[in-house]
């Protein structure tokens, strides 16, 4: 829909309507905004037969009265439609029902049409990580790494990024939502990218962390090998059945065995201790829900158990501060996550829209060398 559009749906009388609302024609606006399509071109766009001007929404709703009226009134998507129009029908009539818990069940059910477009969204964003470590190296600027990143998802399709995206150097990694995206990345140091692309209302959210040199030192190899193999073990998860809830308390045990392994915990840390640290050092949930939003129908458990046509992040990662003298010196300063798109499917396991990112050492190590 256009701006300044609304659409209602009621089921008085046989078949069922749709009335489509969109503003009336001004020569003058659309000197400065461009063509807006009027009656007429949303009719012929969207197949609607009954299209008004905006400013009917009100006569219409009038109308209606007397009919059990859906709509979400704590936050309207378009708060002047909502005064002009909307409220006027509200306060002469029954309290609505919420409209929000049954979309968000139907936007979490992705069609063949939707997996096809994030599919896509999946591809771009996948050869934007290629390019953008192969122009990786030691002293680079984040800001460098963030308009190549944004460059290669614009000139491959996408229509713009998703959201702000992570591009943290060294230490920055471990502040989660960094986005200043504008200090030297020093030769040695990893950068952790948290980005995507959105594409015909579809978006990716994929995370690769790298060294920007495009060799991983020991320390940086042993750790991320932890966060890949937990990651690994998540997605094999990923099956109808399976809650995200559930993946999430695998991913902390397993990732409490890898803190064990690699000395970060003691060996005799109680198991209690243990996932409590994993919290520690992983303090983000497993995944989350991805569609036409980034966290996509926020009001849907992720305790409830995962269907086929759903989409799912899975993101494990550990983040240890360069000040934190529990850990081994080694592992100071690095901050590791690793995250993948998944279609839940009824057989054959999960469809990683991302597989075209580099993931394991090996391939990630040959996508920085490609300069």
């Amino acid at each position: 829909l256009e701006p300044d559009s609304a659409l209602v749906l009621h089921g008085r009388g046989r078949p069922d309507q749709a009335i489509l609302f969109v503003p009336r024609r001004d020569p003058g606006r659309e000197l400065w905004d461009g063509p807006r399509s009027g009656r007429d071109g949303a009719a012929a766009l969207t197949g609607i037969e009954r299209v008004h001007n905006t400013e009917e929404l009100c006569l219409i709703l009038k109308s209606l009265k007397g009919t059990q009226l859906w709509y979400d009134t704590p936050q309207p998507a378009h708060p002047r439609l909502h005064q002009n129009h909307v409220l006027p029908v509200l306060e002469a009539g029954p309290t609505p029902h919420s409209l929000r818990p049954l979309v968000q069940s139907l936007r979490a059910l992705k069609s063949s049409a939707e997996v096809s477009l994030m599919q896509e969204a999946g591809r771009i964003t996948a050869q934007a990580f290629r390019r953008t470590m192969a122009l990786s190296q030691g002293d680079v600027d984040e800001a460098v790494l963030f308009a190549k990143f944004d460059f290669e998802n614009r000139i491959h399709g996408a229509n713009f990024l998703a959201y702000p995206p992570v591009v943290a150097g060294g230490n920055r990694a471990n502040t989660l939502h960094y986005i200043n995206n504008n200090q030297i990345i020093k030769d040695g140091e990893m950068v952790l990218l948290d980005g995507g692309c959105e594409y015909f209302g579809y978006v990716s959210d994929i995370t690769r962390t790298w060294p920007v040199n495009g060799r991983f030192s020991p320390a940086q190899a042993d750790l991320y090998q932890a966060v890949l193999e937990v990651q690994l073990s998540c997605l094999s998860l990923c099956s109808p059945g399976i809650s995200l809830d559930h993946i999430y308390s695998t991913m902390l045990a397993l990732l409490g065995r890898q803190l064990k392994r690699l000395g970060i915990l003691k060996a005799g840390t109680s198991d209690a201790d243990v996932l409590k640290a994993a919290r520690r050092y992983c303090p983000h949930h497993v995944g989350h829900y991805l569609g036409m939003d980034v966290h996509d129908t926020p009001e849907l458990s992720r305790s409830q158990p995962l269907q086929p046509g759903m989409v799912i992040t899975i993101e494990p990662g550990i983040y240890i501060g360069e000040d934190n003298d529990q850990a081994p010196e080694q592992f100071r300063g690095l901050g590791i996550r690793i995250e993948d798109d998944i279609v839940i499917q009824d057989t054959g396991g999960p469809l990683i829209l991302s597989s075209g990112a580099p993931k394991t050492i090996a391939d990630v190590e040959k996508a920085c060398a490609m300069r």
